[in-house]
């Protein structure tokens, strides 16, 4: 067979398992020279085994791998590396007191001369337009700047496969399409790309592949441009996939939560902290804060929830009540419920059970402790019914929290705060790392939430969800919020712009191209 015609990589029934769990179970597929291949499944349907497989942080169990038509063991990652596979992780290693230029250094196999590894960084960002200074210090980056010093540190190796995972979790539109020209560049030079993303609309846009896992097995292998994100989501998860059902002639009612000018203090070096936000979200409202990651989120739920304290009493109000020097339980017993990001042991106790995490939020609200003493049974009954409601996979609410999959405690958590029916529910990135049947069941709870006259802030990085739930909209950039506004009066180019720092109306118009 003619060399040129060989897929670059192929994999022959790969299979690896862990005590109780068969994470890929016989899969088998190939990625062609030049080729922008998706690799899709949810949480646990096993892409990220399999990557690490190829990249060799991983040895199968069984199966081969084929790279330009010839068996291969890639015994570890630069062995990856020698055969001319680039990785570019979700989550950055990076030093962030260090420069660009030293953390590419440190990243590199060979040591190379400083002034030299300065001119080929500068070739590489002029070949593809991925602007950066090698002597700017990592910690005054953006994320969309960190993410192209993985880039560039991978391009650097002149990959013949590059692996993506998840890249543009934590970009702005604009970014995302800068990212995707580099990608599109890079394919159109033969070198090979494996996308991994859940965000299905860019693989429409960007793959000219996809295989789908679910379960470890592999699904099916189909062109992305002909699938609809549904149908690609629906194979994802084996099943049909609900729309959120509205009811009609919603109409908001008065002001719920109110936030003014509140403030809070730098807590560490690399901390944003919220600078002077004020908004409203009334009875029934769904109100959504946009933002890249880092840029005061986790700040601003902190002050809400009472977990740090944001400026005075009235900074933070409920039907006209003061809470903004209440701590974390007495806002909730006037009704403002609270979901962290981070749900490892911020959001739960990994070695508490289900049932004793649910103790820790809902003990004031639904009167499971009495004179000081546990009811363990009304804890139990309720778990038992977020468990049920909410289709969480546990072994009963005497479960671990740490025991369950990220998803499932996810599924939880939220569960867990739903059904207190709080007056105020304010929750930071709600789907995170669950399935888009599970995502769509939250969704739809969160809806049902507003329905009966709660108010809901979402906060959130994915434009997606907050344009399918929130009614309001605002973007948080470096701790200050630009003014709400309805959701559907947002482009998404607007929204990108505001993520990227353009503050004002005028700012943003003079930002979009005519």
């Amino acid at each position: 067979m003619d060399a040129s015609m060989l897929p670059r990589l192929e994999l022959r029934g790969i299979t690896k398992s862990f005590p109780g769990v068969l994470a890929n179970d016989h899969v088998s597929f190939a990625v062609k020279p030049g080729e922008i291949h998706a690799l899709l499944g949810e949480n646990g349907a096993g892409k990220s085994t399999l990557v690490k497989m190829i990249y060799g942080i991983m040895q199968p169990d069984s199966g081969e791998i084929y790279w330009d038509g010839v068996r291969v063991t890639v015994a570890n990652p630069k062995a990856a590396r020698r055969l001319g596979i680039g990785m570019v992780f979700q989550h950055f290693s990076l030093f962030e007191a260090l420069t660009v230029l030293e953390n590419i250094a440190l990243g590199m196999d060979a040591k190379i001369p400083g002034r030299e590894l300065e001119a080929r960084i500068r070739a590489v960002m002029a070949k593809y337009g991925l602007l950066l200074d090698p002597h700017r210090t990592v910690a005054t980056l953006s994320v969309g700047e960190r993410q192209r010093i993985e880039i560039v540190r991978a391009l650097l190796l002149d990959p013949k496969l590059l692996i993506m995972d998840e890249p543009t979790s934590v970009l702005t539109p604009q970014e995302v399409e800068q990212l995707f020209g580099v990608l599109r560049t890079l394919a159109g030079q033969g070198c090979s790309i494996l996308y991994i993303s859940h965000k299905l609309h860019e693989i429409k846009a960007l793959c000219d592949t996809a295989t789908i896992l679910r379960g470890g097995k592999l699904v099916d292998t189909c062109d992305p441009k002909v699938e609809t994100s549904r149908s690609m989501a629906e194979k994802m998860i084996g099943a049909g996939l609900k729309d959120i059902v509205r009811g009609a002639d919603r109409i908001m009612g008065p002001p719920k939560l109110v936030v003014t000018k509140l403030s809070t203090l730098k807590l560490g070096h690399f901390d944003v902290p919220v600078d002077d936000v004020s908004f409203t979200v009334r009875a029934g409202e769904i109100f959504g804060i946009a933002g890249v990651a880092g840029n005061g989120q986790n700040a601003l739920l902190d002050a809400l929830s009472g977990e740090v304290h944001g400026g005075d009493s009235h900074s933070v109000t409920l039907d006209g009540h003061p809470l903004g020097l209440l701590d974390t339980t007495g806002r909730r017993k006037h009704g403002l419920c609270a979901v962290p990001e981070e749900r490892n042991g911020h959001a739960a106790v990994g070695d508490f059970s289900l049932s004793d995490n649910t103790v820790l939020t809902a003990r004031d609200r639904l009167g499971m402790v009495v004179l000081g003493l546990i009811n363990s049974g009304a804890a139990k009954t309720y778990t038992g019914q977020v468990i049920a409601e909410f289709a969480v996979k546990a072994l009963g609410p005497g479960a671990m929290a740490g025991s369950l999959s990220g998803g499932n405690l996810q599924k939880y958590i939220m569960g867990r705060e739903i059904m207190q029916k709080p007056t105020v529910l304010v929750v930071s990135q709600p789907t995170w790392g669950v399935d888009a049947g599970a995502a769509a069941a939250i969704h739809q709870a969160l809806v049902d939430l507003a329905a009966t006259g709660s108010a809901i802030v979402v906060i959130s990085q994915d434009l997606d969800e907050l344009r399918a739930l929130s009614d309001t909209l605002a973007v948080i950039n470096m701790g200050r919020l630009s003014p709400a506004r309805p959701t559907a009066d947002f482009s998404v180019e607007e929204i990108g712009l505001l993520m990227g720092g353009v503050h004002g109306v005028d700012e943003v118009i003079d930002a979009i191209p005519a």
